[in-house]
């Protein structure tokens, strides 16, 4: 039976036909209706008028539809795909310059100087909440898959609230290990691996090649190739120096955003000044210089394709698999075609070990027609566990405690936590100048009358 599928957020043009994509390459989704949603009006047409000719070139039987009511993308759907971010670029950057003014920097602090920052993860609980609210009552079979972020913090406060809702979130960092099969020259349909963590916090545990184990080949790429590759790739490099000190120390590979993204992500001891950075070929500022010079280049990209006659289209955009889990997962689902894919979702059945059971983990799953079913893992290292506990799960534990209750002292609590914190005052001082931005003044009056009673 063809299903609907929502896609919120579509405005994001390459993404939204980086979707369509993989449905016309799905021949288990012929016959499905795609609604595009955005409130962007010049980004939705945009987006929905590219994808409707990239289908129609491929002969996909496909409906696509375009709307700026979420309720009427959301009505009958079978899946709902968030992808939208509440909170413009703009404001993490003045964020940042906010927390770096106080004395906070990029490495290991995923709630300040990152792209999970507080003031943006405000606004994404409550979207990603009035979503989900709009599908009990529109939808309320259908599978609701996160992939903006928060996702590890999302899908953990959502599983808790909701429990009997189908909430399952994606991230695609885990594919960085085929960008290893690649600098290492092996095949990568004949390799498998294991890579369980939390979002944002995974680690290649177990890597095989034709059966037998593979990690030697890293050991071999390290020893002849990564001096010569370090003195040419970009700062914060997947393979720079960084990355193989961590792997060195725990004998265990770090994947995805887990050391590399810009430094924004652990390990903070890299990061303690410039001179440290520069030893491990780590620029934060510039990697998201970079960040943000290609999103816009590829949106740029995108507004070229809406010029181009339909054939040009094809060749700017040729009909291959995205590589992205998320059209895999929604046909596995649609269609009972078996697959095991990596999902984040609550870790019900202790899949990984010392993580606790409410909290959502980053898994290998069996999915198909009979829902999500976690695969068990050998987890991480225990002294990667107690990281783990410390830097993720514990901060998100405040700031999850923190919006349910409109606790500032919780959310103080979770700034302290900080690596960069080295008094209540800082800690303090960025609260309010955060807070006291006039586009927060939601957020303010949230936390504001608890503040007010505790006498903050």
């Amino acid at each position: 039976m063809p299903a609907k599928i929502a896609i919120i957020g579509a405005g994001s043009g390459m993404f939204s036909l980086s979707l369509v994509k993989d449905i016309c390459l799905a021949s288990g989704l012929r016959g499905s209706t795609v609604s595009f949603m955005d409130i962007n009006e010049e980004r939705l047409e945009n987006a929905y008028q590219v994808s409707v000719r990239y289908a129609r070139q491929l002969n996909a039987d496909l409906h696509l539809e375009r709307t700026t009511d979420r309720r009427a993308a959301l009505k009958d759907a079978d899946f709902v795909i968030n992808t939208a971010l509440h909170e413009s670029h703009e404001h993490w950057r003045e964020g940042w310059q906010i927390a770096k003014k106080h004395g906070y920097r990029f490495g290991g602090s995923f709630h300040i100087v990152h792209d999970e920052a507080f003031w943006i993860n405000f606004y994404q609980f409550g979207l990603m909440e009035s979503i989900l609210k709009d599908m009990q009552e529109l939808c309320p079979k259908a599978w609701y898959v996160v992939v903006a972020n928060p996702v590890m913090a999302g899908v953990t406060y959502l599983t808790r609230k909701y429990p009997d809702a189908k909430i399952v979130g994606l991230c695609h960092g885990y594919r960085q290990i085929y960008a290893i099969a690649d600098k290492i020259g092996i095949d990568p349909d004949q390799m498998t691996y294991e890579i369980p963590g939390i979002n944002h916090f995974v680690w290649l545990v177990d890597f095989r090649y034709r059966g037998d184990d593979a990690f030697h080949l890293i050991d071999e790429w390290i020893e002849q190739h990564a001096e010569e590759h370090w003195r040419d790739c970009v700062v914060s490099d997947d393979l720079g120096p960084k990355v193989i000190d961590l792997y060195k120390r725990f004998g265990v590979f770090p994947i995805g955003d887990t050391a590399t993204t810009g430094g924004g992500a652990w390990a903070y001891w890299y990061h303690t000044n410039s001179d440290v950075q520069a030893r491990w070929k780590e620029d934060p500022d510039e990697w998201f210089v970079r960040y943000f010079q290609e999103a816009a280049d590829v949106y740029g990209a995108f507004e070229t394709a809406t010029k181009v006659s339909d054939e040009e289209l094809l060749k700017l955009f040729p009909p291959k698999l995205s590589g992205e889990t998320i059209i895999p997962l929604v046909e596995s689902l649609a269609t009972d075609q078996p697959r095991v894919l990596i999902v984040n979702v609550p870790n019900t059945g202790s899949y990984v070990p010392g993580i606790p059971t409410d909290f959502a983990v980053e898994i290998p799953a069996l999915v198909s027609g009979r829902g999500i079913q976690g695969i068990q893992t050998h987890g991480l290292p225990r002294p990667l566990l107690a990281h783990a506990l410390r830097d993720r799960v514990a901060p998100v534990e405040a700031e999850i405690y923190a919006y349910e209750h409109g606790d500032y002292e919780s959310l103080l609590q979770m700034v302290l936590m900080d690596p960069w914190t080295q008094s209540e005052d800082q800690a303090r001082g960025l609260l309010k100048d955060i807070l006291d931005l006039p586009y927060h003044r939601e957020m303010l009056e949230h936390y504001h009358s608890r503040a007010e009673r505790l006498g903050r």
